[in-house]
């Protein structure tokens, strides 16, 4: 039975210093051309994720934007989700019935852009976008209809807390969305962030374990939301930095982010799997 090994990235493959360590990389290279499947599940986009990755040649596809694609690294899509046309219609009135603008990732055509109004950009989508020079997919736009423009995957309401708390209330629970609200790391400022409901990662690992044939996941992660992509897993195992929720409901704690916790039991496992085998 083939294993697919599922890793979070921040918090978990990566170090403090948001960095994949030489061990890991070098671990990581060694196993995946002796055939292990590996593929990391992460919040952040293919282009952001391969920058951290350090130039890693994985062989097989990944999983961004929290679940909403599977892509393989040359950028092709192999799943992907978007909203459906009425829930952005809804999610567009409910933030302008509040007063609020947010960030759209969509596809236009072929390109992936990350929309915003110019106009508009209060203090935490200018430091959202500071963080990020350069960024090719950034399009400014003058007007609400070029904002919505698209297939979108992906919004987000940056600001204060009591700016953006009321739309996370009023969206949480409703099925044709999924909302998450907390504050940005290193930031002062709160997101809500809003994603089609099958976008997730735990749904991305089973769609991708199926792809690659393998009957067996083993998930890592840090975070609260790491939870369900380890309640997915097979075996489910937490870092030893992850916040103690995640570890409740982990079938182990390893070893943490800085201690190469992750390609330390990969290594383990899959020789040991592979002993087995001959």
């Amino acid at each position: 039975m083939r294993t697919l090994y599922v890793s979070d990235l921040d918090g978990t493959l990566l170090g403090r210093d948001g960095k994949l360590s030489a061990y890991t990389a070098r671990t990581l290279q060694a196993l995946t051309r002796r055939g292990m499947c590996f593929s990391y599940a992460t919040a952040r986009s293919l282009s952001s994720a391969q920058k951290v990755m350090g130039g890693i040649a994985l062989p097989g596809p990944v999983i961004v934007y929290n679940g909403t694609f599977i892509r393989r690294t040359d950028g092709e899509i192999l799943e992907a989700r978007y909203f459906e046309a009425d829930t952005a219609a809804f999610l567009r009135g409910t933030m302008a019935a509040m007063g609020l603008s947010p960030v759209v990732y969509a596809y236009i055509g072929a390109r992936e852009c990350v929309s915003y109004l110019a106009g508009a950009a209060n203090p935490a989508v200018r430091e959202y976008l500071a963080a990020r020079p350069g960024d090719k997919r950034f399009r400014p736009v003058q007007g609400e209809h070029a904002l919505y423009e698209g297939r979108s995957f992906y919004m987000t309401c940056m600001g204060e807390r009591q700016q953006v708390y009321p739309l996370y209330a009023a969206l949480e629970g409703h099925k044709g969305v999924r909302v998450t609200f907390q504050r940005e790391l290193g930031s002062r400022y709160y997101w809500c962030e809003m994603m089609p409901p099958e976008a997730t990662k735990a749904a991305a690992a089973r769609a991708l374990s199926r792809m690659l044939g393998c009957g067996r996941i083993v998930a890592f992660g840090d975070a609260v939301n790491d939870i369900p992509l380890l309640e997915a897993a097979d075996e489910g195992y937490a870092v030893g930095n992850a916040v103690p929720e995640l570890k409740r409901v982990a079938r182990g704690v390893i070893g943490t982010n800085d201690e190469d916790g992750p390609a330390r039991f990969m290594a383990q496992d899959f020789l040991a799997r592979l002993e087995n085998r001959a």
